[in-house]
């Protein structure tokens, strides 16, 4: 995956529109449109997109530790944040955008530093559209 170094290098507006949502994500996973350099910052970053669901993985390295040498709990919910807003994205008809209004994150168990994902034998952090509301 190519990441945005730019806001240049970031797709605009006619990236965008020209394409579905799942298009427009198929297109930053396939590396033909650059990500954003939050995936760089946090390390992490999407590596499927299909119809309402996107699957991410990571490293979590030091630089995201919290006081008590575990993993800071803003890594957590950024991750998962990005997973649902992707896989809300690949619902978006071509023409349109969305945007998160809310989301809510429990954690129920640690994550350890260093590679995370199905490719590392972990579990995915996987977002998934259940129902999509119109409105």
């Amino acid at each position: 995956m190519h990441i945005a170094e730019t806001l240049d290098q970031l797709p605009d507006m006619d990236d965008l529109l020209s394409r579905s949502g799942l298009e427009f994500m198929q297109d930053m996973v396939a590396g033909r449109l650059p990500g954003p350099p939050i995936g760089a910052t946090m390390g992490f970053w999407p590596i499927s997109a299909e119809d309402g669901c996107v699957i991410f993985e990571g490293t979590p390295e030091f630089s995201v530790t919290n006081p008590m040498r575990g993993l800071h709990g803003g890594w957590y919910g950024a991750i998962l944040d990005s997973c649902m807003a992707c896989a809300v994205m690949t619902k978006v008809p071509r023409g349109s955008v969305y945007t998160t209004l809310e989301y809510k994150v429990n954690i129920t168990r640690a994550i350890p530093l260093g590679p995370y994902g199905p490719r590392h034998g972990e579990d995915p952090a996987c977002g998934s559209v259940h129902r999509r509301g119109l409105g």
